[in-house]
């Protein structure tokens, strides 16, 4: 198992290249955010991931999570290193200065949490869901609700859970049994919550819940949920801690992966019931509590790129020690990295993990604009690019997580099937991040039925306009007049789909359903293939200066995406159009 090297030159191109972060600074909230400072910042959070997370990784897997009594004892270490984690302030990068956060863009944040999830992902996923915790709470709960709560949680001193599923309620949350029943200026909440992550433990004093629930008189349906946040103890009016809330872990889950990572049973009110306090308005809980899935969307499509990166370090790794067989032109032992099929497969982890980061790093770029840009339209437009790259980002680099570790797997042989090599964990740590958040089948439904049926595809026409606007400028550069030519082919490709499902999407009913994962598949390698491109413009610029090795390799990454990866689509896109018909007409008797 190789140590694990944040790839901060990667993650800086993105920023710095590919996006423009010196547009962001011109925003009126991030005028103190200079590209200096926050280099220096992933600098040092390279740092802290390499040296105090990455070690955690392996003893995590292997040590899991102990319940005991009424806590969960985490594997050895990582209480220690959350301490740190506080202390070094990493959770308030891009949160509220009134609240306590540095007030720095949440593209910075983003980058960070890469380097974190890429070193253990069970230890991210706490900071994860505090951070959506924040985001509910800071949009919709009262200003009493925020000055008790958000200056502790911005710190990373207290966390915060999401509470949505129920034994007999998944995704559908229409039929929730839990229930809060009004109490003076509290609520009392009745019921148990399954599949709680970092529901308990002993890493932080208080854990804040974010609860989804109707009231004991609400109508039936989504209409009637309400969000509400119970805390483990309570909270004194002078801030201090009081006595422990009626709320209890009753058993954590033995999972495929993430192991260190506590995915809990939550019971609330077996006795007086768990006080708790309605964030928002009555009936708006769904409302509210998608506030945080958004955020927690973005940032599970950013753990495909994480785990993707740590995959593809540890298969590289392996491939230039193992020696196996003989160089076919030399006829020399070789290492089988001289291989060209297995030159292939870190390849092709390679350069669909710089898509999928360019993807999701854009989706955090959108954010920022979404929140502080300089006029109602500039938020606007990027409220609407962010709302169409979510599900593909959360879904397309989920989908992706798979197939790389899978390869991380095959790169190291017999020996990835053995768990000491850590390619194994990779592999089983990804499998989740396809499922939880809404799996990847609710994604695609999101961006066909609310995304491009609900606005007759004009935030992805938006959106394609500026890819083609790439091809056109690449098309006039004879070096890269190809990549050019090939981003336009395959964007027309993605119009014409989308223009066949605008056109039979009240065919029948079954249609959303049969298409929306093919069409986000086919999405997903063209809005790759944009970034992707303009990394090809960005290398050729850099080819010059001092830095030739990193650009040529960003080229032939784009080159193999360009030549293997991209061509995917066109299978997505026939799926769809010619694909449908088989798709609407299944049904039970079918199986």
């Amino acid at each position: 198992m190789a140590d694990y090297v944040a790839p901060a030159r990667e993650i800086g191109f993105v920023v710095n290249e590919l996006l423009d972060y010196q547009e962001l600074t011109q925003l009126n909230s991030f005028t103190e955010a200079t590209p200096e400072l926050t280099g220096a910042i992933l600098d040092e959070a390279a740092k802290f991931a390499g040296e105090v997370i990455s070690p955690l990784n392996r003893v995590g897997d292997t040590q899991g999570v102990k319940i005991e009594g009424d806590s969960v004892r985490t594997p050895e270490g990582f209480a220690d290193a959350y301490q740190l984690f506080v202390e070094n302030q990493w959770l308030s990068l891009a949160q509220n200065p009134q609240y306590g956060g540095q007030g720095l863009p949440f593209l910075v944040h983003l980058a960070a949490a890469e380097m974190w999830n890429s070193a253990c992902t069970s230890m991210a996923l706490c900071p994860m869901l505090t951070a959506g915790g924040i985001d509910a709470l800071s949009a919709h709960a009262n200003d009493e609700l925020k000055d008790k709560y958000l200056p502790n949680l911005v710190t990373g001193k207290w966390t915060a859970t999401m509470n949505l599923t129920e034994p007999h309620a998944g995704s559908d949350l229409s039929t929730l049994k839990t229930r809060a029943e009004p109490e003076g200026d509290h609520y009392r909440i009745r019921g148990q919550k399954i599949y709680i992550t970092w529901g308990e433990h002993d890493m932080a004093e208080n854990i804040i819940h974010i609860v989804l629930a109707p009231m004991v008189d609400a109508p039936p349906g989504n209409k009637g949920l309400s969000l509400f946040l119970v805390p483990k103890f309570m909270v004194n009016e002078d801030g201090s801690l009081g006595e422990r809330n009626d709320l209890r872990v009753v058993s954590t889950e033995h999972k495929l992966g993430i192991h260190a990572s506590p995915t809990c049973v939550m019971s609330f009110g077996e006795n007086e019931g768990a006080v708790g306090y309605l964030i928002g308005e009555p009936g708006d809980g769904l409302a509210c509590m998608f506030t945080l899935m958004n955020h927690a969307r973005l940032e599970v499509g950013l753990q495909g790129v994480a785990l993707s990166e740590r995959a593809y370090q540890d298969a590289l790794a392996y491939a230039k020690e193992r020696v196996q067989g003989r160089n076919v032109e030399t006829g020399e032992p070789a290492r089988i990295i001289e291989h060209a099929d297995v030159q292939r497969m870190l390849m092709q982890m390679k350069s669909l993990t710089d898509a999928m980061r360019g993807l999701t790093y854009d989706g955090a770029y959108s954010h920022d604009f979404r929140t502080h840009g300089r006029d109602d339209d500039e938020k606007r437009r990027y409220d609407e690019r962010f709302a169409l790259l979510t599900p593909v980002v959360k879904a397309w680099c989920t989908e992706l997580v798979n197939e790389v570790t899978s390869l991380g797997v095959q790169v190291h042989g017999g020996m990835g099937f053995i768990e000491e090599t850590g390619a194994a964990q990779h592999y089983r740590d990804a499998r989740i991040t396809s499922i939880y958040e809404g799996t990847n089948g609710i994604q695609a439904n999101d961006l066909v039925g609310r995304k491009l049926l609900r606005d007759q595809g004009a935030a992805l026409t938006s959106y394609l306009d500026e890819v083609l606007d790439t091809a056109q400028k690449l098309e006039g550069n004879n070096d890269l007049k190809p990549i050019g030519s090939a981003l336009r082919d395959a964007t027309e490709n993605l119009q014409a789909t989308a223009r066949y499902i605008l056109e039979n999407a009240q065919s029948n009913q079954k249609f959303v359903g049969a298409v929306a994962y093919n069409f986000l598949m086919a999405m997903g390698y063209v809005a790759g293939g944009w970034y992707m491109a303009k990394t090809a413009e960005k290398a050729t610029e850099g080819l010059s200066g001092g830095e030739r090795d990193f650009y040529e390799k960003k080229l032939t990454s784009v080159r193999f995406y360009f030549s293997q990866m991209l061509p995917r689509h066109r299978s997505y896109m026939d799926a769809v159009i010619t694909g449908a018909d088989i798709g609407v007409a299944l049904n039970e008797e079918c199986f």
